[in-house]
């Protein structure tokens, strides 16, 4: 089996180093059997030797090291020469048809699928780390020549200028730096979103928070549609918030060049539900499995298909840990009083 891309299926959480976060959170998703468009993974190990003939004494990589993170224009400065590099690096002749025979195989070979060209850094989606939006993601990829731009220009996103400039303030060696890349095949979306498994406003464990919208779920990511929110008890399955939006713009797919365009969404569909109570109950189950397989909360993207790989239903598009509540300190609300009283005393003095 080569190393230079490897099936989602074939993944998992040992292969981090290999795959990235994004990559082994979906490979460990397929194994426990959950709804997962099919897809490959483009390896590090591609990245590194691409890399190598680039930059083989690693004279830029040493430059970006160096770089003050609060300084933006030098490190525009100093990254836009290998952004370039990589992005018209030619691929080697078996990477390059290793990746378009695994393309050409998402539907069975009966053609050139719609797919998703995502970056999957070996750092991104922990838990004290997220690179969520640092690098890029393409939708709707539809030929050949593209895929492999996509796949180069993820590469490069490695060293934007926000990718690099939040490395340095953390620390992060840029050695240690590395980018898978997922190849997903399309979801035809008719609603998609996000779901967490605790509540994003309060913590709360005991509920999952879902937002939803017609279209593709990049407009709810992108805050560009107001989403319908929904809050569910886990222990229940009760729907203890519904909160419906009027829902005025969406993302569809570009038939004619591929990508996505922004429309207006139908009149008639504005202020309805973009998902129904059966898809909301198969949703939160989902993220429960989803959460109880990584034993931390989760920050889930999802779709429902108009027409997907198998037929109309519920998918995961990707997971990650749950970041603005996990990493918090658990710290008392106050500190322990030699008397109950003492607490109702100092109060007082703050008023």
């Amino acid at each position: 089996m080569s190393d230079l891309v490897l099936p989602i299926a074939q993944v998992g959480r040992p292969h981090v180093p290999l795959v990235g976060g994004k990559g082994a959170s979906l490979g460990e998703m397929v194994r426990l059997g959950l709804p997962v468009p099919p897809g490959f993974v483009v390896t590090t190990t591609a990245f590194r030797q691409a890399l190598a003939e680039l930059d083989p004494t690693a004279r830029r990589l040493t430059t970006i090291a160096g770089l003050d993170p609060h300084d933006r224009a030098a490190v525009e400065t100093a990254t836009a020469p290998l952004r370039e590099a990589i992005a018209t690096y030619p691929l080697p002749g078996a990477l390059a048809e290793d990746v378009l025979v695994r393309y050409r195989r998402l539907d069975g070979g009966r053609g050139s699928p719609p797919v998703a060209v995502r970056s999957s850094a070996t750092g991104e989606d922990a838990l004290d780390a997220s690179f969520a939006g640092l690098q890029d993601t393409f939708l709707w990829v539809r030929d050949e020549a593209t895929l492999l731009d996509r796949l180069r220009a993820c590469w490069a996103s490695l060293y934007s200028v926000e990718s690099v400039c939040y490395r340095r303030q953390r620390g992060i060696a840029e050695e240690d730096a590395e980018m898978a890349v997922v190849v997903q095949q399309m979801i035809e979306s008719r609603s998609s979103g996000v779901m967490f498994t605790r509540s994003p406003s309060t913590g709360d464990r005991s509920v999952v928070a879902v937002e939803s919208a017609w279209g593709l779920g990049s407009a709810v990511v992108g805050g560009e549609v107001t989403p319908d929110s929904f809050t569910v008890s886990k222990v229940t399955g009760e729907v203890l918030r519904r909160q419906v939006s009027e829902k005025l713009r969406r993302h569809v797919p570009d038939g004619s060049s591929g990508g996505v365009l922004d429309e207006e969404v139908p009149a008639e569909l504005r202020s309805v539900p973009s998902v129904t109570d059966e898809e909301l109950g198969a949703l939160v189950a989902l993220a429960q499995a989803v959460e109880a397989h990584f034993g931390v909360a989760q920050d889930v993207e999802w779709a429902v298909a108009a027409v997907g790989p198998s037929g109309d239903g519920v998918y995961l598009l990707q997971s990650r840990p749950e970041t603005a509540w996990s990493t918090r300190a658990s710290e008392p609300i106050a500190a322990p009083k030699a008397r109950a009283f003492d607490h109702v005393i100092e109060a007082m003095g703050r008023t």
